[in-house]
Order: structure tokens, then C-alpha cells, then sequence
């Protein structure tokens, strides 16, 4: 199953939450954001954990942020690391991708996880229970070089709206104070 929500959606946070619900069934998720802060158009994970971090009593665990990134070359150790350390909870993985013209912008959530690096052409194995994908620029030949073009606006309001979807569904499902953020979306 997949949902899609565009980043100007007023609804989209709302929609993320509501789909996680649908999708986790009220579990806690582990989550890891995928990318490097390297190529701006790669950095929709890392930014989004930042962001997630800053979240007071979050009763998630989040591997991946702009300090200490996670890269589609280190998925093989941490899918390993992952089941061993969290056996019990889904994983969510976060990450930036690319996509038909009109695609950007989107946010898919999709049941099943994703494949990291598909963007830049790489083929690494499935991660995650939970894939949520931010499309950050058209599918072409030259993927990498799109990557470097992307605007910083573009993956910012991506990972915020991605950051606040989890957040709601924190909120929704483990009673998360409202007010427990420390940036605004």
C-alpha cells in the first residue's frame, strides 16, 4: 500500500500520521534517516532526524541525522545492527528520491520499507517495515547531477512535513505532548 501526500498539502502531516497509524497499527517504531549532507538533494533523512531529535520525550530510537549520517553504503551493517538491537519494532526508513516531473514534492508512504541509492543508480537491499520517500527531483540518467541541483527549500519543508507527520502519529498513538516541538512546520 502506498499514500501520497504533496509538501503543500495544509493536510499532509495529518495524512503521514494517519497512514503510520494504518500501517503500524499503534507499535513503536525504530526510525532511520538515509542520505548525506554531502548533496543537498540527499539530505531529506539526515534533516529529518535532526529535526526528530529535537523532540522532547520522543519514545522512538532515530539512527541517522545531519551530524552523524547514515549512507545507502552503510544499509548492509545497520539492517544487521537493527534487527539485533530492536528485534521486536518496525523500522521506518526515511529517505530522498526521485521521480516522474510531477512528482516533485511528493511525500509516498509505503508498507514494505524501501531501497536506498535507487537515486543515484545503486541496487542495496530493502530497509525497513516503513518506507517514506520525499521526491526531490525528476528520474533521468544523470540522477546524481539533479541531486546537487536541488534546492535547499525544497528538502527542507520535505523533511519538516515528514518530521511532523511522525510527531502527529506520536502524538495520536503514545499521547506526545502537543507542545513537545522545538521547531515549527
Amino acid at each position: 500500500m502506498e499514500y501520497c501526500f504533496h509538501i503543500w498539502n495544509k493536510m499532509s502531516c495529518s495524512g503521514i500520521s494517519l497512514a503510520l497509524q494504518h500501517i503500524l497499527h499503534g507499535k513503536t517504531p525504530v526510525i532511520v534517516c538515509i542520505g548525506s549532507d554531502l548533496t543537498i538533494g540527499d539530505c531529506v533523512g539526515p534533516v529529518c532526524g535532526s529535526l526528530l531529535t529535537q523532540i522532547k520525550r520522543t519514545p522512538f530510537f532515530i539512527y541517522g541525522t545531519l551530524q552523524n549520517t547514515i549512507t545507502a553504503k552503510e544499509i548492509g551493517y545497520m539492517h544487521e545492527f537493527l534487527r539485533e538491537t530492536h528485534p521486536d519494532q518496525p523500522i521506518i526508513a526515511v529517505d530522498a528520491a526521485v521521480g516522474d516531473a510531477g512528482d516533485i514534492g511528493l511525500i509516498k508512504v509505503t508498507d514494505g520499507g524501501l531501497f536506498p541509492g535507487l537515486g543515484a543508480n545503486k541496487k542495496l537491499q530493502r530497509i525497513g517495515d516503513v518506507g517514506i520517500l520525499g521526491i526531490v527531483a525528476e528520474r533521468s540518467l544523470f540522477n546524481y547531477s539533479l541531486l546537487n541541483l536541488t534546492r535547499l527549500k525544497l528538502v527542507w519543508e520535505l523533511a519538516e512535513r515528514i518530521s511532523e507527520g511522525i510527531t502527529r502519529y506520536a502524538q495520536d498513538v503514545f499521547d506526545l505532548p502537543s507542545g513537545a516541538q522545538k521547531y515549527s512546520a
